[in-house]
């Protein structure tokens, strides 16, 4: 049987990468994708924001850390439908600096996944610094469509208090545009606030990634190398946000704008999802 121990990251002292038997568990060689043949938007919105994790080591108890980021097949299937419905995936980070992947959770046999990440590799790389995003490109006439943060650990680093992210958030929602995430993505809500600190999705329900999961059996079968300094689904929760699921089953949910979905096993879905309701925004001008 493959070690149940977490592996060690070498380029940071204390941090680990999943256990290979968590690998062998979690990441097959090829996702559920079947084909994206949607037919091409015809409106003047053809951006989509897609906010990427910039940072990779996620601090756990036991003065341990997780090796991180943005999960591919969370970031890169939802990706590959909006880009086949004639979308522009422009990549931005809080900082500006590259965004991180979860790159050991690559599905190797996967054409697909392999081609959009290949096709994505100049913006993830050299990504938009979110803050000039606000300054030139948001309002409500800015031609994006929708906002897209993916899963993957990586989102809990800093996002859920960053304020730029709030801010472009609280644009989506204002100017109503499509809000999209999956598993651990929606710890980016909690970063939109009103001037009471009350959090704007207050009242919305979404999938997440289950809590159960991160506190049972990703720990105990070495995916995490301790347990979480906080959990997504209870703060979600003590937001006003409803977590729909307790499991993770594929899941995906739409609550007016907001598309969530659980887990890496709900991105082709969520994908599918997106594009419906961008179409159906096109057609009546606010999708609700």
């Amino acid at each position: 049987m493959s070690s149940k121990e977490p592996t060690a990251d070498p380029a940071e002292h204390n941090a680990f990468f999943p256990s290979p038997y968590s690998l062998g568990q979690y990441v097959p060689p090829r996702t559920d994708f079947d084909g994206a043949n949607h037919e091409r938007t015809r409106s003047t919105r053809r951006k989509v924001l897609l906010i990427g994790a910039d940072e990779r080591y996620l601090r756990v108890q036991g003065d341990r850390y997780f090796s991180t980021g943005n999960h591919p097949v969370e970031t890169l299937l939802p990706a590959l439908h909006l880009e086949a419905a004639g979308y522009d995936v422009e990549v931005a980070t809080a900082s500006g600096n590259l965004m991180k992947y979860e790159l050991w959770a690559f599905p190797a046999q996967d054409d697909a996944v392999k081609d959009i990440h290949r096709r994505l590799l100049p913006k993830t790389e050299n990504p938009k610094k979110l803050s000039d995003v606000i300054a030139e490109e948001l309002g409500p006439d800015s031609d994006y469509a929708a906002v897209f943060v993916p899963g993957g650990h990586g989102a809990m680093i800093n996002m859920a208090d960053d304020p730029d992210i709030g801010t472009v958030l609280a644009w989506a929602l204002e100017n109503n545009r499509v809000v999209i995430t999956l598993c651990h993505g929606p710890a980016a809500l909690l970063a939109a606030r009103n001037t009471d600190g009350n959090s704007l999705f207050a009242g919305y329900e979404v999938c997440a990634f289950p809590d159960t999961l991160d506190q049972g059996a990703n720990v105990e079968i070495g995916y995490l190398p301790g347990q979480l300094t906080w959990l997504l689904a209870e703060r979600l929760r003590e937001q006003g946000v409803h977590v729909v699921n307790d499991d993770m089953s594929g899941a995906v949910h739409r609550d007016r704008l907001v598309l969530t979905g659980d887990s890496p096993l709900a991105a082709n879905a969520l994908g599918n999802l997106a594009v419906s309701v961008l179409a159906e925004t096109e057609t009546t001008g606010n999708g609700s």
